[in-house]
């Protein structure tokens, strides 16, 4: 057999090996490190966002290993129905699983699933809730469809799969412009011709700043959100600081005009907020704004930018203005669940019903 079969079967045998599960043993300090390792790190799976959107206390991090080397990790939160004892162990946009500068191994990704199945189904008694970072059409797709069903995780058929619209960030900036809409990039043009001047950071003034501009754009429009700003201003004070957020703000002659906030943690970023005043409604800053925060992330490593979330009918005007980004419209696989505790799983289903009838009542009491 030729040297270099024998290497690539060697290879693919030290790829599929056996796989140790690690539970709450690892520090934040660890897992801050522990996300640079890996291609699909998010913002999501940072410490600082389970902390403080979720609670210290509901957190779980689960790490697997193959031999001595980390090969998948996940954080979960964990919510408990009180007496019951029951409840869901939810991982969102995760688990991390390719690792950076690797070729993807499929063998991490089912062996993990089958390690949070066994640790937070099995053990815990909790139904078990993914949603996967992954998009229908694109490379890795095929591998999680096949290791979701593997391992009996059901797709969820209540939930409306996250709709967006990605950016690719590998060309150069010039062919990046030129895949801009026509209209979009006169916009651009016109800002740049505005006099506006960017300032960029993470700290906390800078983030105070865009919040006001947030304010102001909310006492403008008046429509409801569920997004907390003030909570990402927490969020931002205790992340580290090569994941802190990524804020860029467009004065002209020293009034703010717009306002940006990113993330570039592993090799996607994304738009999380964004805020224009009633003066940059006509200097264009949203658009110079986007344009400059591409050229960041690109330089910083990121291959990808995720613009939000997009919703043609409920919010076409912001529909619109992302559409012109010259990206590719994308649908998530969805939420997916491990039911094999019945109790767990009828106790969060009926609990969520209730939550979300309460919803509409309360609506509909404050629309009368």
């Amino acid at each position: 057999m030729p040297k270099a079969e024998q290497n690539q079967r060697s290879a693919a045998k030290d790829a599929a090996g056996p796989v140790s599960a690690s539970v709450d043993a690892i520090t934040e300090a660890d897992w801050n490190a522990l996300l640079t390792q890996f291609a699909d790190a998010n913002f999501y799976q940072t410490w600082a966002y389970g902390a403080v959107a979720w609670g210290e206390k509901q957190l779980s991090h689960l790490v697997l290993k193959q031999g001595e080397e980390i090969v998948a990790a996940a954080q979960l939160r964990m919510v408990r129905i009180p007496v019951l004892g029951r409840g869901v162990a939810y991982l969102r946009w995760g688990p991390l699983w390719r690792k950076t500068g690797h070729p993807a191994n499929p063998h991490w990704l089912r062996a993990m699933l089958a390690a949070l199945r066994r640790e937070y189904g099995e053990k815990r008694g909790l139904l078990v809730r993914i949603l996967p970072p992954v998009f229908a059409g694109h490379g890795e797709a095929d591998h999680w469809r096949a290791a979701l069903h593997a391992e009996d995780y059901q797709p969820d058929p209540r939930v409306v799969p996250y709709r967006t619209i990605q950016v690719d960030l590998t060309a150069p900036p010039e062919i990046i412009r030129k895949r801009l809409d026509g209209k979009w990039r006169n916009q651009l043009n016109a800002a740049e011709r505005n006099g506006l001047t960017v300032r960029e950071g993470t700290d906390d003034e800078l983030y105070a700043r865009f919040l006001a501009l947030y304010d102001e754009m909310m006492a403008r429009k008046r429509f409801e959100t569920t997004v907390d700003p003030r909570q990402f201003q927490r969020l931002q004070q205790r992340l580290p600081a090569p994941q802190k957020l990524r804020i860029l703000i467009s004065t002209r002659e020293g009034v703010p005009q717009a306002g940006l906030v990113a993330t570039a943690v592993g090799e996607t970023g994304i738009y999380l907020l964004g805020a224009t005043s009633n003066d940059g409604m006509k200097s264009k800053g949203a658009y110079l704004l986007q344009w400059q925060m591409m050229n960041r992330l690109r330089e910083c490593g990121c291959q990808g930018y995720d613009l939000g979330g997009i919703n043609p009918q409920t919010n076409p005007g912001v529909y619109h203005f992302k559409a012109g980004l010259g990206g590719e419209e994308v649908t998530a696989l969805g939420r997916f669940e491990w039911r094999g505790n019945w109790m767990s799983r009828t106790a969060v289903h009926a609990g969520e019903r209730l939550q979300s009838l309460a919803a509409r009542m309360k609506k509909r009491a404050g629309e009368g």
